[in-house]
């Protein structure tokens, strides 16, 4: 039985990478779907990225939280940590609150979902300014086909927000998100 990625793992206000209230947060969000296209309501993601100014020291206490509430205890909300875990809700979906990710054009995801063996990793790659210059420049992005290249895109919603879709596998209408081999 299981993994059960909802228990223990997510913790209150996960996905608020961004201080609250900074002017320049940018939200992403969207669904993990199944290869028959259909939401995953368990599945876990984890983002990672560095600050605005292309910092990667974080700050300490992202994952301190308290036992009883789960509230984060290990930072007081004004410091960027560079790191968010979010669980997917009852219809798949995410939303992560971040700030534009500095040097890099992209932020980070691994994804933990039922019928995965190994978790996958993924980049979410912002349009304009709120990625670090134009994603098409980048290596990775450069070296895949453009239908390929458009699963790690996110498409714009409105100002300063994002949606991005993760597809485990292709659906006949829809490609596989391009995930990344690190071994």
């Amino acid at each position: 039985m299981g993994p059960f990625y909802g228990y223990a793992l997510p913790f209150a206000k996960g996905g608020d990478m961004a201080p609250a209230g900074h002017p320049d947060t940018i939200t992403v969000h969207g669904r993990v779907h199944d290869g028959a296209g259909q939401p995953i309501p368990d599945a876990l993601l984890e983002f990672w990225q560095p600050a605005p100014d292309g910092s990667r020291a974080g700050a300490p206490g992202s994952l301190r939280r308290d036992p009883v509430t789960g509230e984060i205890v290990g930072r007081h909300g004004v410091d960027f940590t560079g790191f968010g875990r979010v669980a997917t809700d009852a219809d798949g979906h995410y939303t992560l609150r971040t700030l534009p990710p500095g040097g890099v054009p992209y932020i980070s995801v691994c994804v933990f979902a039922r019928g995965l063996l190994h978790h996958l990793f993924t980049r979410v790659y912002l349009p304009g300014p709120a990625g670090a210059g134009d994603p098409a420049a980048d290596p990775l992005l450069a070296s895949l086909p453009p239908r390929r290249r458009a699963t790690l895109l996110a498409a714009p919603e409105g100002e300063k927000t994002y949606r991005f879709d993760i597809r485990l596998q292709g659906d006949g209408a829809h490609e596989e998100t391009v995930f990344l081999d690190f071994g």
